[in-house]
């Protein structure tokens, strides 16, 4: 491969990346796509396949603070800290902190609703243009509740959403069991988001927009790690597993990795950490529900896929070096068992572990520095904003104007706590 060919060299293979890099191929940008291991094997792969355009407030608040105690203390509850990892943690979780003030916070939910209001249509388009319709589900979610105490808080949270346009149904005990028959009715409580889908293959989806990136004429260079970058009067000098390369133009999407080689790229530096994730797979139980159930008072989430029902949540803060814990995975079925009739076949289950790429403002980059193109740390929501973040650097690219306004996902607004 000839790096000069190329217009742009996107660093990162993930849904983030693999979208905006069939988005920008298809309207005659030359891009090469580098993928420290194989594409879309990383946290993207392994997500809850959830696109979840009703979570619009940031992923801590001060209403949680009281409970982060107990959880820490709970060997299954859905907050885990690797205690060594923490120096390393305390500066980003400072600022996490800050962010939880009321102004910062607002701030954030709003840019957070900007970006998710457009994201399901976003990625209905985005289906209906590369044939991923048959996987992209829009058939909506479930928020549910089991605590008698955690009605009233759904309650409250129903109509602050509905107040703010996030379109939700208040669901009775009897109108969710109509809804979800398989759900225990230890189940009270629930609200139910039209505007919200699911993908239910997102190894078809992934395959799928690599063979359209490839027919389009884009290349893909996998197993190629770039280990260092630095920017000339000649171009972008990137380091590579497979050698040296100098490019024109590049995209930074390489999600939870994208700390080092942004500070090397633009000098600032991202105070971006990354929350491990966990899954439990159970191919047997595929017919099991109907749409995505998520658990207010369990804070995890069962999505239905043609490969099984994918069992997801938790947080574990303990850095990319970190051996995966799959007993954190595991903990998943006491969790999914109590909210179900009937009991679950977990037998050929698999689990598996990623890395969230989050800020500590819980808002992505997506931005233009030069000649360097950002678009990483997207926390939760990577699959949801994916099209949409897509969408943001082609209007970068093309100098276009831009129909959300970027200001809030700027690197700028980090440059100030330096």
């Amino acid at each position: 491969m000839t790096t000069s060919q190329f217009d742009l060299h996107i660093i990162g293979g993930g849904i983030i990346g693999l979208t905006t890099a069939v988005t920008l191929q298809a309207r005659g940008v030359k891009v090469a796509l580098l993928e420290a291991n194989e594409i879309g094997q990383g946290a993207s792969i392994g997500n809850a396949g959830h696109i979840a355009t009703e979570q619009v407030f940031p992923i801590a608040d001060a209403s949680m603070l009281r409970h982060i105690p107990a959880m820490l203390l709970n060997p299954t509850g859905p907050l885990r800290l690797d205690w060594r990892y923490l120096p390393r943690l305390m500066p980003w979780a400072i600022k996490l902190l800050l962010n939880m003030r009321p102004e910062p916070f607002e701030c954030i939910h709003q840019a957070l609703l900007s970006l998710n209001k457009n994201s399901l249509q976003a990625w209905q388009d985005f289906a209906t243009q590369w044939q991923l319709h048959e996987w992209v589900q829009a058939n909506g979610s479930l928020l549910t509740v089991e605590n008698p105490n955690s009605i009233e808080m759904l309650t409250k949270h129903s109509q602050r959403l509905n107040d703010i346009g996030v379109v939700n149904e208040l669901l009775t005990k009897n109108a969710l069991q109509e809804r979800e028959p398989a759900l225990q009715d230890n189940q009270l409580a629930a609200l139910f988001f039209p505007d919200t889908g699911h993908i239910t293959d997102l190894t078809a989806v992934i395959k799928q927009l690599t063979y359209t990136f490839r027919q389009l004429g884009g290349e893909v260079l996998e197993h190629c790690c770039v280990l260092d970058a630095s920017v000339s009067d000649i171009g972008i000098h990137l380091t590579t597993s497979q050698g040296d390369m100098i490019a024109k133009k590049i995209l930074l999407a390489a999600g939870a990795h994208s700390k080092s080689l942004a500070k090397q790229l633009t000098g600032v530096n991202v105070p971006l950490d990354t929350e491990r994730g966990y899954h439990l797979m159970l191919p047997h139980e595929n017919k099991r529900l109907l749409i995505p159930v998520s658990s207010m008072d369990r804070r995890f989430i069962m999505t239905p896929m043609q490969a099984g029902l994918r069992l997801a949540g938790t947080v574990e803060y303990a850095g990319l070096e970190t051996p995966a814990n799959m007993k954190r995975a595991q903990m998943l079925l006491q969790q999914a068992q109590p909210m179900l009739k009937k009991t679950l076949d977990a037998s050929d289950s698999m689990s598996w572990m990623g890395f969230r790429p989050s800020t500590a403002d819980s808002l992505p980059i997506i931005d233009k520095v030069d000649q360097v193109f950002l678009n990483f740390g997207h926390q939760h929501l990577g699959l949801t904003q994916a099209v949409v973040s897509a969408r943001m650097i082609a209007s970068y690219y093309f100098n276009e104007t831009h129909s959300i306004d970027p200001k809030p996902y700027q690197l700028n607004r980090f440059r100030k706590l330096f």
